[in-house]
């Protein structure tokens, strides 16, 4: 390893998770790398919710200050980049960017999110975090009361649906497999008056990201304000399952309470071992995360 290229811990992803790994490490005079695009995948979202002293705050506001404040820890270093490989040696990891830069570091933290899997409908990416979101918690105030779709099948529509309820009266299942739903399932449906569409979407027509229809694979459409889509994804980054990280079941890197995956020395928060996405839970991981990593260091040292 060569000194000048060499850090306690390579931080991949520098939104918030990682950023809040990466105070923690600093605090602890570490020597920290944080590798980040500058993409993180709300960038699109006009304003960040349901994170206590930020409530409204622009997404990106909340990155820049985090940043600031992370590297006044002069242990902190910020490079601008994509990790491309990873590689495992005897007793430490090594870190290739697509400029062709080599870290080395004794420890991995992986906060590299998710990124999600849009279909095929016309306007739906223009849409996305604006007006088509995903978590109530983090949109729905925003859009309570106004005539609402949900996009989603099976479990997912009716667990979405649950959720939506206190937020609007006005909401709809749009789902090309309605014969998924128990007849339990569609007998609740029906008594909170939540309609099902049983036909696939072509187009969403919006301004500026704002739905104002969607139009459907038989040439019919019809009026809605807002949209909650539940959407496959992808891990952001392979270099984790590249070098032997355990997925689990739902797509996520696998991790303990500590935020440890499979493989010693690796560690991960954020979106991408997560159920839970939102601001809130990847600062939250991303804390307990450099914390743990530090005394793993520790430990190790003592």
């Amino acid at each position: 390893m060569k000194d000048d290229n060499t850090y306690d811990v390579i931080l991949i992803g520098g939104s918030y998770a990682g950023l809040s790994a990466a105070m923690a490490l600093g605090r602890s005079l570490r020597k920290v790398l944080i590798i980040d695009s500058g993409l993180p995948c709300n960038r699109q979202t006009p304003h960040s919710h349901n994170f206590i002293t930020l409530d409204g705050e622009k997404p990106d506001s909340i990155t820049k200050k985090a940043k600031e404040q992370v590297l006044h820890y002069n242990t902190v270093s910020f490079y601008e980049g994509i990790a491309i490989k990873g590689e495992k040696k005897e007793n430490y990891f090594s870190v290739l960017t697509d400029k062709s830069d080599v870290f080395d570091a004794k420890k991995l933290i992986f906060a590299t999110g998710i990124k999600d899997v849009f279909p095929a409908i016309k306007g739906f990416s223009d849409c996305w975090g604006i007006s088509v979101v995903h978590c109530p918690y983090c949109h729905g105030y925003e859009i309570r009361d106004k005539k609402t779709a949900i996009l989603a099948q099976g479990e997912k529509a009716f667990h979405l649906a649950s959720l939506v309820t206190n937020l609007t009266q006005d909401i709809t299942l749009i789902t090309s497999e309605s014969q998924l739903f128990t007849n339990e399932q569609l007998q609740k449906l029906e008594s909170h008056t939540i309609r099902i569409i049983d036909k696939k979407i072509i187009e969403i027509i919006h301004e500026d990201g704002y739905v104002s229809q969607l139009v459907f694979n038989d040439g019919s459409r019809e009026d809605f304000e807002a949209v909650y889509a539940a959407i496959p994804f992808q891990q952001h980054c392979t270099i984790p399952v590249e070098l032997g990280c355990d997925i689990t079941e739902t797509g996520h890197l696998k991790v303990d309470a500590f935020q440890k995956t499979t493989v010693s020395g690796i560690y991960a928060c954020g979106d991408n071992s997560s159920l839970m996405r939102s601001v809130a839970n990847a600062v939250a991981t991303g804390n307990i995360c450099g914390a743990m990593v530090n005394m793993e260091l520790i430990n190790e040292e003592f």
